[in-house]
């Protein structure tokens, strides 16, 4: 248990003025080396943790101590991991879900908003955070008419800080790119890696579904909609390098999904995917367990288990410890390896969600599209 705690429960008798004073005092959770204590103070019969941390019990209970309505919980934890959390308040026949109250470390995703945890020695990066010094880049909202879905589809352009019709860049498509702009603070680190030399100027394409569950599970149209509508475009309107090599697609979960299925249908279009957390659930025998929304991705990874190809020259693929997804992605690594992909691979104490994936930007962008600084001290 951690010390703070224990010190006051040692005190007799635990006035509300003595928990006044501690509430005051800490910052919570707690924090002290491996281990974290949540604290919460109210009436309840019951007090539960609930987080996004496969493998370990999902409804951790609190304990009150006696004779007050403070209620704590301690945990052990590995050392920089970091995880989302809410905690389950019952009172009689009702529980609710609520964010930490004593907490104002939020994380935002299209679901609304979780409490976060930081264990010791994790740091918010200082390149996702807005810089005064940083130049900016400029968005442009384009719509494209009459793609391969049937309809109109609207993307955003990055043209990066200093951008010049009169020189080349490489060209990065992002899956969910409204998504990675509002969680990930995509723009601000495009700004600050460019500024900071470590990341190529780029020019980006970020896209923005209107059904993604079956859109990104290698949809036929979604395949041609970025191969013969968004690249056409993008090299028609931006100077942008005609190689495959300067030539990436990124995406998250089934974003990731929809990175390898495109450039899987188009080969030797696409020469670099950036996959975090992706969704590459197989089976080699019986059925799949994860429900009926990714019965086409199963069908999808299976078949390119099968023939595989070589959709691409570099992978670089990313994965928190604490996802569900986690095998299916240590399982796709050495898989590519032995297509003949060059591949990068990063694991992290953190669960499915974007910040984990804004956290891994860097290392992955880096690697795909050096900058300057690191050309010259790699």
């Amino acid at each position: 248990m951690i010390l703070a705690i224990q010190e006051l429960e040692r005190k007799h008798p635990l006035r509300a003025a003595d928990i006044d004073h501690f509430l005051a005092n800490h910052s919570f959770p707690l924090v002290e080396g491996p281990h974290v204590t949540f604290v919460w103070r109210g009436k309840a019969d019951q007090v539960r943790l609930r987080h996004w941390v496969f493998g370990l019990q999902s409804d951790q209970t609190f304990k009150r101590i006696p004779r007050t309505d403070l209620w704590y919980l301690s945990l052990d934890l590995p050392k920089k991991s970091r995880f989302e959390y809410k905690f389950e308040v019952t009172r009689g026949d009702h529980g609710q879900w609520i964010r930490d109250p004593l907490n104002n470390r939020l994380a935002h995703d299209p679901f609304g908003a979780n409490s976060v945890c930081h264990g010791a020695g994790y740091q918010v990066p200082d390149w996702c955070e807005p810089d005064p010094e940083a130049r900016e880049g400029k968005m442009v909202e384009i719509d494209l008419q009459n793609t391969a879905f049937g309809d109109t589809r609207h993307i955003t352009v990055y043209l990066p800080a200093r951008y010049r019709k009169s020189r080349r860049y490489p060209l990065l498509i992002v899956h969910d790119g409204g998504d990675y702009l509002r969680y990930a603070s995509l723009k601000a680190v495009l700004d600050n890696l460019i500024h900071r030399l470590e990341v190529a100027p780029m020019i980006v394409a970020l896209t923005h579904p209107h059904a993604r569950m079956s859109e990104y599970p290698n949809d036929p149209k979604h395949a041609e909609f970025l191969a013969n509508d968004v690249l056409p475009y993008m090299e028609a309107n931006y100077p942008i390098f005609r190689t495959p090599a300067q030539r990436c697609l990124m995406g998250a979960s089934f974003g990731g999904v929809a990175s390898l299925s495109v450039a899987w249908r188009n080969p030797g279009v696409f020469g670099k995917l950036l996959l975090q957390s992706g969704s590459f659930a197989f089976t080699d025998i019986g059925n799949h367990t994860r429900g009926r929304a990714f019965d086409q991705v199963v069908k999808f990874v299976n078949a390119f288990r099968e023939a595989p190809g070589h959709p691409a020259d570099r992978v670089y693929v990313s994965c928190g410890t604490y996802e569900s997804l986690i095998y299916e992605n240590r399982s796709m690594v050495p898989f590519l390896q032995s297509a003949g992909m060059e591949v990068r691979y990063d694991e992290a104490r953190d669960g499915h969600n974007w910040e984990n994936w804004r956290d891994r930007l860097r290392a992955g962008l880096c690697w795909l599209f050096p900058g300057p600084l690191w050309m010259v001290y790699e």
